[in-house]
């Protein structure tokens, strides 16, 4: 059965009346500030009916290649104090005129053009006859960045009244009031569609239709994402980021492989077009508009250790004291859901188990230790807080039903009575009060978790559920990151949850991922699509979160623990996490090349964190996806399994039990870490073997990537000033004869 963009995407369907689409304007005329308004007749499609609605567009240009499209058959609201908006770009004047042609060009103040607005040339042929001749349509084009075409296209049918996308569109109920509004852009064969957030799917995402609501995906490989991202990114070089909180639909040349296409269930419209011609520009000027990651610390960039959960001070001692007694290296330990006084009940507070906090946190971080403590905004009826929150209404006005978490999760047995309702300033601020006397008391960081859902029947102080489900994470990691920057003088956060802005307070991991190979390859796409997405810094859980078959108690095998924790080493940062035991000690047939890698770890701190401070001046995030290395190139936008760990390390995860592996190298000439040989980019290196102690790892020529060459216990005993530069030239010849040869000698074997 042919399936139907409006059931679809709009809600809705074209034979009912409900379904519109945008005629040729009625008029088109240059408001004082230099934008352009646009009224258009929305009709049924393929017809030459009198219009149901019509619609204001206004069309606006703003500094860094952005053009803003806003839609409404009321006044369009300017969208002002939106927390998904850090800083709206000024506007800049655009100059219409009418054309011979009948339609209207706009120029900005240097003369380019940066939109054209002309009719469709009329089709007749030996069926005009026969067929009523349909209303002009909307098509017109626009170019953000004054180079890069981005066209709204009318042309996607088979006839006037069977299409398969619309340049713009509108469902409406009985009444006449919009309940979805939407646009198609067109396509060219080959372009490849990225973004939309941490999704686990294929790098090129071209023919999926995908929903944007936030979930508790319970894994990594499913349709399922913690972080819904209202945001698509072109191989052609621009990007849209559709201004919405509500759960908007996409399909992205799915419908109509000659278009890709969204509605949002809304009465008005707000898109950005993004232009730059490249990823990394694109979205640096998305960051420009939506913000900007903030920077984490040194010691961030260490290993977290970590497990769920250990319930005691004297269990996590005896973690903190064999580290530190065998020579691991290590800078975080995360303690879990059990350090309250009940498992997984939070309530920010140690349970009897931790008998001295701060005198137990004052002596992990003598020892160079920092903590960071796991919590939830989810208030489970057993909660010693849960009348008070309740009484002052920091969970919402309650239905009359007991609230209940709408996706299962470990404690679903439990009943949730609701969620801190931190669009209410006053519960915010409650909240901030409760970490930071953990904070003060010495707590490190903060573990956001959950965030993705929240009770859809509750009524919150600020907006209602619909607006509030998928900004939830945002305000949530803003209230945690803003009180630990105010205490700590940083804002790092470990967060699950995201959405447009989330970027803004790092870190975010990439939820309960399976501990098996394609639990680890579909992290590693979850992180490639987030970092086109926006976010700068993202980790994992190494080696994996839960057990297969057996969730709590079915461990890694050894050689998985090892080959993700080569993974592991490259990525921003780098936690071991999961359901049953993590420490190295626990995978003997490992531990020695382990510590290897944990060596190599601390090695590259401060290439780390020179690469961190870069990409907070650019678009680029840490963990890269190779179309941010040479976009012209088709493939470098279909590699999912490869990633840029910073600008000047290519990483080839081995992801099988056979240690070997095809390997694409981009354009430029890329040395071989281990051995130093050169190989010239754009071509593939077929059934590249590894042994276990090892796995691909390119560095770019010519670079000078800086290293720590001593062996240490944590970030805190680094002397910056003993930083060296790994040169890679004709004269580098492999790890073995360089500066970091003598840490890695079973690396060397």
């Amino acid at each position: 059965m042919r399936r139907d963009i409006f059931r679809d995407l709009y809600g809705s369907d074209a034979e009912s009346g409900l379904m519109l689409e945008a005629g040729w304007p009625e008029s088109v005329t240059q408001l004082g500030n230099g934008s352009i308004a646009v009224r258009l007749p929305m009709r049924k499609p393929g017809t030459g009916n009198d219009p149901a609605l019509r619609l204001d567009l206004r069309i606006e240009l703003l500094e860094g290649g952005l053009m803003r499209l806003r839609a409404g058959s009321q006044p369009i609201p300017d969208a002002s104090g939106s927390p998904m908006i850090e800083s709206l770009p000024a506007t800049l004047p655009l100059d219409l005129a009418q054309v011979p042609e009948g339609g209207w060009v706009a120029t900005d103040s240097s003369g380019v053009v940066r939109m054209q607005l002309l009719p469709p040339a009329p089709v007749r042929d030996k069926w005009s006859d026969l067929l009523p001749a349909p209303a002009p349509r909307l098509e017109f084009t626009l170019w953000p960045d004054g180079q890069t075409p981005v066209c709204l296209a009318s042309h996607d049918h088979f006839f006037p009244a069977k299409v398969d996308g619309i340049a713009m569109g509108a469902a409406i109920d009985p009444a006449g009031t919009p309940t979805a509004l939407g646009c198609g852009i067109a396509v060219e064969p080959g372009e490849a569609l990225c973004g939309t957030g941490e999704r686990f799917a294929r790098l090129d995402l071209s023919g999926r239709t995908i929903t944007l609501e936030n979930e508790d995906a319970m894994g990594v490989n499913n349709t399922a994402a913690y972080k819904n991202v209202p945001w698509v990114l072109s191989s052609r070089g621009y990007g849209a980021f559709i201004h919405t909180s509500l759960p908007a639909r996409l399909s992205l040349a799915d419908h109509s492989s000659r278009s890709w296409q969204f509605a949002v269930p809304d009465e008005s419209l707000d898109l950005f077009l993004i232009g730059g011609g490249d990823p990394e520009t694109v979205l640096r000027n998305y960051r420009k508009l939506t913000g900007v990651p903030r920077p984490v610390p040194r010691w961030s960039y260490g290993i977290w250790m970590s497990r769920m959960t250990y319930f005691s001070a004297e269990e996590v001692e005896s973690i903190t004291r064999r580290l530190r007694e065998e020579d691991w290296p290590c800078d975080v330990i995360h303690l879990d859901t059990g350090w309250f006084a009940k498992d997984w009940i939070c309530e920010w507070e140690f349970g009897d188990s931790f008998p001295d906090p701060e005198g137990f946190l004052k002596r992990l971080r003598e020892d160079g230790f920092r903590v960071s403590l796991w919590q939830n905004p989810n208030i489970l009826r057993e909660c010693r807080w849960v009348d008070e929150l309740l009484e002052k209404g920091f969970l919402g006005k309650l239905p009359d039903k007991s609230g209940e978490q709408e996706d299962a999760s470990d404690f679903s047995a439990r009943e949730i009575v609701g969620q801190i309702d931190f669009s209410n300033p006053e519960a915010t601020a409650w909240y901030r009060e409760k970490i930071r006397r953990l904070l003060e008391m010495g707590a490190e960081a903060i573990k956001t978790d959950f965030g993705e859902t929240i009770n859809m029947e509750t009524g919150y102080a600020g907006m209602s559920s619909r607006e509030l489900r998928n900004l939830y994470g945002l305000l949530y990691q803003r209230a945690a990151s803003d009180e630990t920057l105010a205490v700590n003088g940083h804002g790092l956060v470990w967060a699950r949850a995201g959405w447009t802005g989330c970027q803004r307070y790092p870190v975010h991991w990439g939820g309960d991922c399976a501990c098996t190979w394609d639990g680890m390859a579909a992290s590693l796409r979850g992180g490639l699509h987030i970092g086109l997405s926006g976010f700068g810094f993202w980790s994992h859980d190494v080696p994996g979160f839960h057990g297969l078959p057996d969730f709590m108690n079915s461990r890694p095998s050894p050689l998985l623990y090892l080959r993700w924790t080569q993974f592991g080493t490259f990525t921003s940062h780098f936690r071991y996490h999961g359901t049953s035991e993590r420490e190295p000690w626990f995978y003997p047939e490992v531990a020695e090349a382990v510590k290897a890698w944990w060596r190599l770890r601390y090695a590259l701190v401060p290439y780390l964190e020179q690469e961190g401070e870069a990409l907070r001046l650019t678009g680029r995030p840490f963990l890269a996806a190779l179309c941010f290395e040479d976009p012209s190139d088709p493939t470098n936008w279909r590699i999912d399994d490869q990633f840029m760990a910073g600008r000047d390390i290519l990483v080839a995860p081995v992801m099988s039990d056979s240690g070997t592996r095809n390997v694409w190298l981009p354009a430029g000439e890329w040395v071989d870490l281990w051995t130093g040989e050169v190989h010239a980019g754009r071509q593939w290196l077929y059934a590249v073997t590894h042994a276990p102690e090892t796995c691909p790892v390119y560095l770019r020529k010519g670079a000078e990537i800086p290293v720590y060459p001593g062996a240490i216990r944590h970030t805190g005993e680094m002397d910056p000033d003993k930083a060296v530069k790994l040169v890679v030239n004709d004269h580098y010849k492999g790890i073995r004869g360089s500066q970091l040869g003598g840490l890695f000698e079973i690396l060397n074997s």
